[in-house]
């Protein structure tokens, strides 16, 4: 960073003060915003010393309050804001007032269009079938989003379905293939899927603004489900060295969530992590219900290991899939689904590695239920009727593709290890001890 950095941060807020007190305030307002981003560099890359720093930090602190009041006043179309030292009124006409309330609803409508792209249209068609295991984790989820709206006489009184429920867990256990599946089951909800670039902003006040803006979005088209995924990257601790903006977007959702005054009646948040221990305590105990997405049990493996291979051409039977599901101790639903894709490309591998090949009965390129005899497929050299010739001059129309077999379900195991350590299923089940929930 050169040298230039701190005094072009000076000759910004020299022009701004000019601007500031011309009355010029959204200009003004711009050059606050840009002068601080120059003063945040000088102090990474220029100061010297500690009193230097703190000294520029200081400034930066009394411009950001500074550029805080003006954004207040530019949003309500304000004549005049407020000073610097003292709290001055201003007295606005109708004409001032009718202003204020059109640049407000120019403002929601912003938000509001921002965060539309976080609204699940079409809907991804996982079932609940489609979720190997995990039985508890998927009555809670109809109990929070699919009774209420066939039963809504079952919820009345002090019987209310959960509003906050908070999926965690190692990486790859279903989180959130669980919450495509509560898209897809929840016909009649408008399911927000919202990620931390959604709700973060580079405009000073703006990312709380989303925030209120996203709760006000569900409630206005309720029942409603606000699915967050990561929810620790927003939500994380609390500290004394955390960024202001951080710390208000954390009180925003504390307050959306369950703050006096605001009703979340048909709206339930939905939020996964892998790292359910850094979640400030407030934000934890909003979500009621607090559930553990393990590793997969044996006969969840087992149910993966078919809903993995599908209708792909194979020849496993029901004790290999029961077999890969016992060597596979350990392993995340993610981890299964790897060692099927590899496996399910073992068919390509011999077409491109074979040397010879021989004629076989099979279905028809395109047409499955027409059967010939004249297809090619890869074999060894000493096979009856194996002709020398690479796959480069098999022609595409008659290229009958081997089966999936056990033998390449092993090869592909034993190049793929878990991705999930002893040491981290340790702090997820102390975590459960102390506050969650079996899954």
């Amino acid at each position: 960073m050169s040298a230039g950095t701190f005094q072009k941060a000076i000759e910004i807020l020299t022009k701004v003060t000019e601007e500031d007190k011309a009355g010029n305030f959204e200009e003004a307002l711009k050059l606050y915003e840009h002068g601080v981003e120059y003063f945040l560099h000088a102090i990474k890359y220029e100061a010297q010393g500690d009193k230097s720093k703190e000294s520029i930090r200081a400034k930066c602190m009394q411009y950001l309050e500074r550029a805080e009041k003006l954004k207040t006043y530019v949003k309500k179309g304000k004549k005049k804001p407020m000073a610097s030292s003292s709290g001055g009124k201003t007295n606005n006409d109708s004409k001032d007032s009718d202003k204020e309330s059109d640049e407000e609803d120019d403002q929601s409508k912003k938000l509001k269009s921002q965060l539309h792209s976080a609204i699940v249209m079409e809907r991804p068609n996982v079932k609940w079938d489609d979720v190997a295991g995990l039985e508890y984790a998927k009555e809670s989820l109809k109990e929070a989003v699919i009774l209420p709206i066939k039963f809504p006489h079952l919820f009345t009184g002090k019987r209310t379905p959960w509003r906050g429920i908070l999926l965690y867990g190692p990486p790859g256990t279903g989180k959130s293939y669980l919450a495509k599946a509560v898209a897809t089951e929840a016909n009649n909800s408008t399911f927000l899927s919202v990620a931390s670039s959604d709700l973060v902003s580079k405009w000073l006040g703006e990312s709380e603004r989303l925030v209120k803006q996203l709760f006000t979005l569900a409630r206005d088209q309720k029942p409603a489900i606000i699915f967050i995924d990561e929810v620790d990257s927003l939500c994380a601790s609390r500290s004394e060295n955390e960024s202001e903006s951080a710390r208000r977007i954390k009180t925003e959702f504390l307050v959306q969530m369950q703050g006096v005054g605001v009703d979340n009646d048909k709206v339930l948040v939905l939020g996964a992590t892998n790292l359910p221990w850094i979640l400030d305590s407030a934000i934890r105990r909003r979500f009621e219900k607090r559930i553990y997405i393990p590793l997969p049990e044996v006969s969840a493996r087992v149910k993966m290991f078919e809903l993995h291979i599908g209708k792909s051409g194979h020849q496993l039977s029901a004790n290999d899939f029961k077999e890969l599901a016992k060597r596979t101790e350990g392993y995340s639903g993610a981890d299964i689904g790897i060692v099927c894709r590899d496996a399910l490309m073992q068919p390509v591998r011999k077409v491109q590695q074979a040397t010879h090949f021989k004629r076989a009965r099979g279905p028809a390129i395109g047409d499955p239920n027409t059967i010939v005899d004249d297809l090619l497929t890869p074999c060894s050299p000493g096979d009856m009727g194996a002709t020398p010739m690479s796959w480069m001059d098999v022609p595409g129309d008659k290229l009958l593709e081997p089966v999936v077999d056990m033998g390449d379900m092993c090869r592909s195991l034993a190049t793929t290890r878990p991705t999930v350590n002893q040491d981290d299923l340790k702090k997820y089940e102390k975590f459960t001890e102390d506050f969650g929930q079996e899954g």
